[in-house]
């Protein structure tokens, strides 16, 4: 046989395979030996476990392990072996009843897919490409009130962000547009005409906050009604003696339709009337009346006074007062004026009155904003720029110094350095493979992570020192002892377990509990009878009996018609809140995250704790309940918000919350449904002697080879869920049948409750959970969905959950530590984000 290479070299023999024969197996996705380890540990298992649905013959999945072109085709099917990991750890390959590989051998084969395959290296694993990342609109709000001291409306000026992965924090969907980009630089001059004061010195004002009045009698509300008399005081200090100006702002709160209730306001200071007008029916008009005092220093008391001037009798329709605020603005007098807002946030004195002081007084403030703006130094060209910008404003006579500040911060704003969070290789690792990000990039990492805002002055000294990564546990700590830590509860809770959108879900109650109690057909039936106006005949037309069958009529559809239970905004805010304070609780008390699936605790006020059959509660504050010996409650999938957003609108949805148990908890989602497929309801038809249950219904839909699959994996754990109605309410019947909830996991776990259920959801499959769980936030800390190169990565985590008892702490520190949150691809020191964005670009023309 001619071999070409017995002409060259021992050396370069020794150079090619090194090099090209390396590179042609690398680039087919295994490294040189991975077929010789395919051949003698894998290929074995394979034959043994997989090969009576994967191969011999069969195409299960339209997967056979031997009926590839070549071990090369083979092994580059990444996604291929990646489900193949995901499935056997699972349990779901191979099926129940099946011979199961040991662990050891599944560690032999994970190992050969982690370290041959997907070339892992442990020790050094691959953190994966870093998308540019576009600031969020949550995180744009956020970063915004703490770098500027305003709250600017996002939901009103901005367009909703799209969403990958689950999260709205996914780089690959957060572009920019032209259109969203012209908002930007709008946004940008209304947020710095607000929040950048133009002058020095101003007339000190304390905004009394109408809820800040207490009533001296019953409890406190945020409006009043015109039928009910109130009193609410209040105290205010003066400081200084002088001249004083009271501003009050009040809004009478009418409906659409007109109410006839009248009522007087009267405000007294220092116990003394000062002011008393009468007011009718407003649709929501506001008002504004001004007063001018004389003070001394010391508490002077302020009082507001509801009178009703109309009886309760008359009352037609809800007509409320909201105070708003009495503001306090004095001494007006010169000598007692005071900074305006955020000054201090953006400068540190009075502007220099001489030329070159003045410009490098403007160098000062600009660096140091700019710098906390872009979220890292700045440097000295662009700083330059934009001192230059400042000086051609405040520079025209009639302007300020404090003008010129303002219109350079502008472009600032409205910078992609300040949109996108760009990251930058620390300059020590520039010759690695991969990279460290530098301190700054870090400190973004964590506190976009943490708190979906810009870092704040801690981590900015800790990264400008380039001593964050020696300070990463104690800052963790810190940053979720913070109050801006509430954004992880409720931006990442409200998305893996779509909390958020429980105040959104249209749930039609009085169907809901007709199909409790077995009534549908009679709701139906007086719908129709309404409809065709049977309900409005006139009486003296009619007989007797049949004035008495109407008076029956309407008593039944009253009942139906006034529903007992509304899912009104406190309600639904309260189970938001329910599983946004559950997962704080688990967060700041580092306790097992299995406490997600099985407690014997939650959060309640009165309102939802009698919506859940609890009523040992009373007020409107969330507080931590501890629930009776034997409760179904305690755990995320028995919150009303889950349960209410898994369900349709007219009943339950034992499909939607099998998948969302499997999705958002196990890890495990189906693959999404064949096109065409028939309603649920249609399965029903089959029934002709009663009305079905879900469960009967989901039997019959099951029974078709099509649906099979799938619906085995869902079913039994959307259908433990079904003493559960819509609403989230419990209930032992549905359509007067009794719920039979029983059921067995396609991994061969049976249970008979939700409570056996959660149970083994908790221990058993407690490291699908732990897995599912660490997916999940680690997408949503690095902005990107998970590649095959990240499985060492999870596992790493899971294993340090499952050595530390579940701990939160594990999780956290797992993720802040692991190789894709503290490195990047480097790529010769250049930005991996693939952006693009020259860094002078953005202040191109703002001159």
């Amino acid at each position: 046989m001619h071999r070409p290479w017995r002409f060259l070299t021992p050396f370069v023999c020794r150079l090619l395979a090194g090099l090209g024969i390396l590179f042609l197996f690398s680039s087919a996705g295994a490294a040189p030996n991975a077929a010789e380890k395919f051949h003698d540990q894998v290929q074995p298992l394979l034959k043994e476990y997989c090969y009576d649905c994967h191969g011999d013959g069969m195409e299960k999945g339209k997967v056979a392990f031997d009926n590839f072109g070549s071990e090369a085709e083979l092994f580059a099917k990444r996604e291929l072996w990646l489900a193949v990991i995901k499935n056997v750890r699972a349990g779901l390959m191979p099926p129940e009843k099946k011979p199961r590989p040991s662990d050891e051998q599944l560690k032999q084969l994970e190992r050969w897919v982690k370290r041959d395959v997907f070339n892992i290296d442990p020790q050094n694993p691959d953190p994966g490409k870093v998308t540019l990342r576009r600031l969020n609109r949550v995180e744009y709000r956020n970063t915004i009130r703490d770098l500027m001291g305003h709250d600017f409306n996002v939901e009103e000026e901005l367009p909703p962000d799209d969403t990958g992965y689950g999260f709205d924090s996914i780089g690959d969907v957060l572009t920019i547009s032209p259109m969203l980009m012209e908002k930007y630089m709008q946004a940008a001059e209304t947020i710095v005409g607000a929040a950048v004061p133009r002058v020095t010195r101003v007339v000190a004002q304390k905004v009394i906050p109408g809820n800040a009045f207490h009533p001296t009698e019953g409890k406190q509300v945020d409006k009043h009604s015109f039928y009910k008399a109130v009193t609410l005081t209040n105290t205010f200090l003066a400081k200084q003696p002088g001249s004083y100006r009271l501003v009050l702002d009040l809004e009478v709160l009418g409906q659409f339709d007109f109410d006839p209730g009248r009522c007087e306001v009267v405000l007294s200071v220092d116990d003394a009337e000062l002011w008393k007008k009468e007011f009718g029916w407003q649709n929501g008009k506001k008002f504004s009346f001004n007063f001018d005092r004389s003070w001394k220093p010391g508490e002077h008391p302020l009082r507001i006074e509801l009178h009703p001037r109309e009886p309760a009798e008359k009352k037609t329709n809800s007509l409320d007062l909201r105070i708003t605020a009495l503001r306090v603005e004095g001494p007006t007098e010169e000598k007692y004026w005071v900074r305006p807002t955020n000054f201090d946030k953006f400068f540190t004195q009075d502007p220099p009155t001489a030329p070159a002081e003045r410009r490098a007084y403007a160098h000062q403030v600009l660096e140091r904003f700019a710098k906390r703006a872009y979220r890292r130094p700045v440097d000295p060209r662009t700083v330059d720029r934009l001192v230059e910008l400042a000086d051609s404003v405040y520079s025209v006579p009639g302007k300020r110094f404090e003008d010129g500040i303002a219109q350079a911060m502008i472009p600032i704003l409205a910078s992609p350095r300040f949109l996108f969070r760009v990251e930058e290789p620390a300059a020590t690792a520039s010759s690695n493979r991969f990279a460290d990000v530098d301190d700054y990039a870090l400190a973004s990492r964590m506190a976009y992570f943490l708190w979906s805002t810009m870092p704040d002055d801690e981590l900015f000294q800790l990264a400008e020192k380039k001593q964050l990564r020696q300070n990463v546990d104690k800052q963790l700590k810190r940053m979720l002892a913070d109050n801006k830590s509430n954004a992880l509860m409720k931006n990442f809770v409200g998305q893996w377990l779509q909390a958020r959108d429980v105040e959104g879900i249209d749930i039609n109650a009085r169907a809901v509990l007709a199909r409790d109690d077995g009534e549908e057909k009679e709701l139906e039936e007086l719908r129709k009878q309404f409809r065709q106006g049977q309900f409005r005949r006139q009486r003296q037309n009619l007989t007797k009996e049949e004035k008495a069958e109407q008076d029956k009529q309407r008593e039944k559809r009253r009942k139906f018609f006034t529903a007992r239970v509304e899912l009104d905004r406190d309600l639904r805010k309260a189970m938001r809140e329910e599983t946004e304070m559950t997962f704080a609780h688990v967060v700041r008390e580092n306790r097992s995250l299995l406490e997600l699936l099985e407690s014997d605790y939650t959060f309640l006020n009165e309102k939802l704790g009698k919506h859940y059959g609890i009523t040992n509660i009373a007020g409107a504050e969330m507080r931590l309940v501890h629930l009776p010996k034997g409760s179904p409650r305690g755990g995320v999938l028995t919150h009303g918000s889950v349960l209410v957003v898994t369900s349709n609108p007219t009943r339950t949805s034992p499909v939607k919350r099998g998948l969302f148990v499997l999705d958002n908890i196990l890890g495990m989602p189906p693959p999404p449904p064949p096109p065409d497929i028939p309603a649920l309801e249609e399965a029903e038809k089959g029934i002709k002697d009663r009305e079905p249950t879900l469960r009967e219904t989901l039997e019959i839909h099951r029974s078709k080879p099509l649906c099979s699959s799938c619906h085995s994996r869902m079913d039994p754990l959307g259908l433990a869920l079904e003493n559960f109605n819509a609403m989230g309410m419990w209930r032992e019947q549905e359509r007067k049948q009794t719920l039979d909830v029983a059921g067995k996991l396609i991994t061969g776990e049976t249970f008979k409750d939700i409570r056996e259920l959660k149970h083994i959801l908790a221990t058993k499959r407690r490291l699908d959970f732990y897995r599912c769980l660490t997916e999940k936030m680690l997408t949503y800390a690095l902005g990107r969905g998970l590649e095959y190169y990240d499985v060492e990565t999870v596992d790493q985590i899971v294993e340090r959950l499952d050595r530390e008892n579940g701990r939160f702490s594990a999780l956290l520190v797992g993720i802040v530590e692991s190789a894709p949150f503290q490195k990047s691809r480097n790529n010769n020191g250049a930005n991996d984000s693939g952006s693009g964005i020259d860094k002078r670009a953005d202040l191109k023309g703002i001159k």
